[in-house]
């Protein structure tokens, strides 16, 4: 939730090219078409990557993704259109909404890192039959988050900075090792002698300094779509030196339709529990995108009706999602932080980019395009997006009174989280379901830590 708490100031030239001073903080005034569709495109570049990249790492934890040479590896490519199309729907589902589901604000919807650490352990090697138990988890939890939507506000005292700020920074914490087994030649290289090679982490290492440099350097669109100009360099290279594959684009349909259930759907206690407390956390979260969309967009506190209709949709979205085999939606935040760059608070903007999303989702070439990018590649990528996550949490904990109190709480929370994470062993004796859940680290985290402050 990393927005700035501020409007910015408009200059007068650009509020006389794009609308004026009021007509920019108004979330119903359509700016003309060749100023709103390049944000449009803007507010995708900015979130085009972490949308699908979640999508990516599942499919590796499960087996079916690259360099496993999985014969569902198809099924990875189907997950990224899923995960473009479903953020272009849920995002609209925002946008322009449907009687009172939706906030109509200019919400970009994309794929949540936050549920990959309950993810990964429950379909770790068992292939992309665990998907289903992920489908009736997500479906399950969707539609309890929805649920929430009438009372969130009165929820968030469960939530104060102490807790969102410990579970933001566990949740990269635990991405971190997936970052690192990336750069270094992806899950399947490991025990080879391929895997962390000096030309591996040659690659990432170009994806990683590209990404600084266009980072610390550059200001406005290029420093919001540093990540990916990495990426792209960091693609340029790896061509250059033999390792990218084109054979998936020529197998890859022109068009194709979602499909129902796609890895049909179970109702496992483990997926529905974990996915639920996270889709709890998320709703909070999609609160806090709202208020940095309202301050920094409009000078204002965002409304009742806007937070309920916020959270209607970031749960019934992320419900409707699993429906087509889609990983939970939720705001995404940097998004909220292009808003308070430009100055600009149309929905219709937004919508705009949605709808590119949406045709995006159509074309499964697309996704075997993407599937083309190195793992390494996407190492470089991923370890700079894990280790914001992290410093996000890291912010939001600057916000915290450390009495003694808070202080014994973080650090009961962290010590068994990131214990057991780094050691699951230590619950080998426990049932399926409670080792599953348990060894993710981020639940018993975010359960004590929660626990803990409601004393």
């Amino acid at each position: 939730m990393s927005a700035s708490d501020q409007a910015i100031d408009i200059p007068s030239d650009t509020a006389n090219e794009i609308g004026s001073a009021e007509q920019l903080k108004d979330p119903n005034y359509f700016p003309p078409l060749n100023v709103s569709i390049p944000l449009g495109i803007q507010h995708v570049m900015a979130m085009f990557v972490s949308n699908v990249t979640p999508a990516i790492i599942i499919a590796g934890a499960a087996g079916f993704g690259f360099g496993s040479n999985s014969a569902d590896f198809p099924s990875m490519i189907y997950m990224m259109q899923m995960c473009m199309l479903l953020a272009g729907v849920t995002t609209l589902l925002q946008t322009i909404g449907f009687g009172a589901i939706g906030a109509r604000l200019p919400i970009v919807q994309g794929t949540s890192f936050a549920f990959i650490p309950i993810i990964v352990p429950l379909v770790a090697g068992k292939g992309v039959d665990a998907m289903a138990a992920v489908t009736g988890g997500i479906l399950v939890g969707g539609l309890l988050q929805a649920c929430l939507a009438p009372f969130i506000g009165r929820l968030r005292f469960a939530l104060p900075p102490l807790v969102t700020g410990l579970i933001v920074t566990m949740i990269g914490l635990s991405l971190l090792k997936i970052g690192i087994q990336y750069a270094a030649g992806g899950v399947p290289a490991i025990g080879t002698a391929e895997f962390g090679s000096l030309q591996n982490w040659g690659v990432a290492s170009v994806v990683v300094v590209v990404t600084l440099g266009f980072k610390f350097y550059t200001r406005g669109m290029l420093s919001v779509s540093a990540v990916l100009i990495g990426l792209i360099a960091g693609y340029i290279v790896a061509y250059m030196l033999g390792m990218v594959h084109f054979g998936n684009i020529a197998k890859a349909a022109p068009f194709a339709l979602p499909k129902i259930f796609p890895f049909g759907i179970e109702f496992s206690v483990a997926a529905i529990l974990g996915i639920t407390l996270m889709s709890f956390i998320s709703a909070i979260e999609t609160v806090g995108d709202v208020s940095g969309i309202t301050k920094s967009g409009a000078n204002r506190e965002a409304t009742d009706t806007e937070i309920k209709g916020a959270t209607y949709a970031d749960g019934l979205g992320s419900a409707f999602s699993s429906l087509f085999g889609a990983l939970p939606n939720t705001s995404f935040s940097q998004n909220v932080g292009l808003i308070a760059m430009t100055g600009v608070m149309s929905r219709h903007v937004a919508t705009i980019g949605a709808l590119f999303l949406v045709v995006c989702g159509f074309i499964p070439k697309i996704g075997a395009i993407i599937s083309t990018v190195p793992i390494e590649v996407l190492g470089g990528g991923v370890i700079i997006m894990f280790g914001m996550v992290a410093s996000a949490g890291v912010k939001m904990l600057a916000d915290v009174d450390w009495n003694s109190r808070n202080m014994v709480i973080f650090a009961i929370s962290i010590s068994i989280g990131l214990g057991l994470m780094l050691e699951p062993s230590a619950l080998q004796h426990l049932p399926g379901t409670a080792k599953a859940l348990m060894s993710t680290g981020l639940l018993p985290a975010a359960v004590i830590a929660i626990a803990l402050n409601l004393l």
